[in-house]
């Protein structure tokens, strides 16, 4: 028996996230598990006018690269991919590991070389989306993977999953767009603002130069669920501590208790109570990877709590989050590294961010009324 809450994500995703129009090229991409939520985009990508492409590869087929590839293998960039980037109008892509630990045992440095090698496509991806010429949105399908890490049973994390992304509400779509409306106030306070500051009750304290960055408003158009606003500092004037909160998952691999020193924009000392060896990895994949993308604010207080699935977590309202590595071309930042790597800092246990002099956010809630809180 189908879902109905698919039908509703899919409709949402199509028509408002990607606004897929009459003759547009939309790639959907996932694993087979996700195979219920791929059916359903394609249906609606459809009726929408658009000529639906699926990309649906098995979940094992990573491992076995990294574990079996040469390394001429693990540094090829194929043109085909190069060129479906340069063609795609929209790229609806679904996340839905059944086992998220299944790259733990891989070389993190093959990773990191993977990574490398495919930084073209992430530069064209990236360009394009901030150019206008390519829309995109990533999401959650409710895995048994997924729902194992938040600790949940499958049936909760489904709840969790479609809450998060408001389709509990009547109408999901004009929930997001007030969501929109209070992330828009937020924008426009922070635009033309230069020195950002956090401090948190962990130790953090970092600053960092905005002066011609420009604050983006993240309202379920690219991640679904959203519910973030973000920046991306001048590269080299990142100064100070960053501890951050949560355990760091990427690529399934999780690093815990990590802390960041820099100085003059760049990673001079990093430590961590698990997974050292893989942070030293990816600190060092390229030329970028010491240095910060993005810096942003969580404000979807529809989620609460800490799932290790990043989509989620750096959403979380009264958290602020940091990217190590790619910056995005709309927010300024210019850091080029095939490394983008979201980490997280919780507020609500005592901290603030800090614009100006000015403290927008004390514990995790915001100082102003008009701005994001709950719906």
């Amino acid at each position: 028996m189908r879902d109905p809450r698919f039908t509703k994500l899919a409709d949402v995703l199509v028509n408002y996230s990607v606004g897929v129009k009459k003759g547009q090229l939309v790639r959907i991409s996932g694993p087979p598990v996700a195979q219920p939520l791929v059916v359903e985009l394609y249906t609606k990508v459809l009726a929408a006018g658009g000529h639906p492409m699926v990309r649906m590869v098995p979940e094992e087929l990573n491992e076995i690269f990294l574990k079996n590839a040469t390394d001429e293998q693990l540094r090829y960039c194929s043109p085909l991919n190069l060129n479906e980037y340069e063609t795609l109008d929209a790229s609806i892509g679904i996340w839905a590991e059944e086992n998220t630990k299944a790259l733990s045992n891989c070389d993190p440095k093959k990773i990191g070389i993977t990574q490398a090698a495919r930084k073209p496509l992430m530069d064209t991806f990236m360009r394009r989306a901030a150019a206008g010429t390519l829309h995109w949105v990533g999401t959650q399908y409710p895995s048994q993977g997924a729902a194992q890490d938040a600790e949940m049973s499958l049936y909760e994390y489904e709840d969790f999953v479609f809450a998060a992304g408001l389709l509990d509400r009547p109408d999901p779509v004009a929930a997001w767009k007030r969501i929109s409306e209070t992330q828009k106030r937020l924008v426009d306070f922070l635009t033309g603002k230069k020195e950002y500051r956090v401090v948190s009750a962990n130790g953090t304290d970092v600053r960092m130069n905005l002066d011609g960055m420009h604050w983006i408003n993240c309202d379920g158009r690219e991640n679904f669920p959203d519910g973030e606003v973000f920046s991306g500092p001048v590269v080299d004037s990142v100064e100070g501590q960053i501890n951050f909160s949560f355990p760091a998952v990427h690529h399934g691999r999780e690093c815990d208790g990590v802390k960041l020193t820099f100085r003059n924009g760049k990673v001079i000392d990093a430590s961590a109570s698990k997974g050292f060896d893989f942070l030293t990895s990816m600190l060092d994949m390229d030329a970028g990877s010491r240095f910060l993308g993005e810096c942003a604010i969580g404000t979807n207080y529809d989620i609460k709590q800490y799932t290790r699935n990043t989509l989620f977590d750096e959403k979380i309202g009264g958290t602020c989050h940091f990217a190590l590595g790619a910056g995005y071309p709309e927010s300024g930042n210019n850091n080029q590294s095939g490394l983008h790597w979201d980490m997280v800092v919780d507020l609500r246990q005592g901290g603030y961010i800090e614009v100006d002099g000015v403290k927008i956010n004390i514990d995790g809630k915001f100082t102003r009324d008009g701005f994001p809180g709950l719906l």
